[in-house]
């Protein structure tokens, strides 16, 4: 086996502090498994992390990323979850097992792969053996890498929490990794989707199952979600645009509704108006991924619904500049690292 691997690491916070270099192959602690990666799946949070720190805890040289897929090559001492020759995912917030998220009201805890922990995006990682669930057997390891965080995101939202079932209606805002999943999981439950995106890419939203499509740009964007429900509004809406657009969910959201507060692409500060959200009776639920349970729940539906993320395009380890240029342009669905 090969003494030394390569990884992305930063010394410092920006794209330009990325470099990517050959550093020794770790060796497992106790009760920890050293993972051989083959794919790693971005985020625009990865992004963030790189360009601003997101006021993270970071220690440098750091490296970034969170989603990765891969195979356990050697155990540590104590390891009981898993053998050698084992495919696994990570977990995105390894402290998380099950129940409600550690942290108290002053101090929410944030402590997620890629920012407060050490990042993924190397050819091996040493990490604890509860840091990984199984991976699906019917996906690939660049569409398993998908799961973590925007598989899981959306899922927590719709299944999770939301407990959607069949013959409710969803609307799902754009087009990016955690949408699309979210159209998938409400059409394998039955729903009615509505997916509010660009034009251009309204039409593949349809070929995966959206049943009506709206232009994200549209001044009659509240009027023509109604008219597609008949004034009965959505009763499921992932808010992944933040700032004022809150108040457009609540808007079009059902009497009973539920919004799914997960992006803030339009800002962290949301306004919407009270009157309607008390009238409605709407519950927004704040959404940060979700718990190592719900992920190993996701694994089995994705296996038994034959759902296939949608990858948008696959990169070269070396090339991860010209990813994230990707991430920033837009993706339709996810963008993926992979090793080979």
């Amino acid at each position: 086996m090969a003494k030394t691997m390569r990884r992305w690491e930063m010394d410092a916070i920006g794209r330009d502090r990325l470099r990517l270099r050959e550093v020794p192959i770790p060796s497992p602690g106790q009760r920890e498994v050293l993972v051989k990666v083959a794919a790693v799946s971005l985020n625009h949070r990865d992004k963030m992390v790189i360009e601003s720190g997101r006021g993270l805890p970071i220690t440098f040289p750091f490296t970034p990323g969170s989603d990765l897929a891969g195979t356990v090559v050697a155990l540590g001492e104590g390891v009981t979850r898993f053998s050698i020759g084992d495919e696994v995912i990570s977990t995105f917030t390894p402290d998380w097992i099950d129940g409600v998220r550690r942290g108290n009201a002053r101090t929410p805890s944030y402590r997620t792969l890629g920012g407060y922990y050490p990042g993924v995006l190397a050819d091996h990682v040493a990490f604890p053996e509860d840091w990984f669930v199984r991976a699906p057997a019917t996906l690939d390891h660049a569409e398993a890498s998908t799961l973590p965080c925007a598989g899981l995101t959306a899922w927590f939202a719709l299944v999770e929490r939301g407990r959607l079932h069949a013959g409710e209606t969803v609307l799902v805002e754009g087009t990016g990794g955690v949408a699309l999943f979210a159209l998938q999981i409400a059409k394998a439950h039955g729903a009615e989707v509505i997916v509010s995106g660009t034009v251009e890419k309204l039409a593949r939203a349809r070929a995966l199952g959206a049943d009506h499509g709206i232009d994200r740009r549209r001044e009659d964007w509240v009027d023509a979600v109604l008219g597609i429900t008949a004034d009965r509004g959505a009763d499921h809406i992932l808010e992944l645009v933040g700032g004022p657009h809150l108040g457009k969910a609540i808007q079009v959201a059902a009497v009973g509704g539920r919004i799914h507060q997960i992006g803030a692409l339009a800002g962290f500060d949301l306004a919407a108006p009270a009157m309607p959200l008390m009238l409605k009776d709407v519950t927004i639920q704040g959404i940060g991924t979700g718990h190592r349970r719900a992920l190993e729940d996701l694994v089995r539906a994705v296996d038994r619904m034959g759902l296939k993320p949608v990858i948008d395009a696959r990169y070269p380890l070396g090339d991860l500049a010209a990813a994230l240029d990707h991430l920033d342009r837009g993706a339709f669905g996810k963008i993926v690292i992979e090793m080979a």
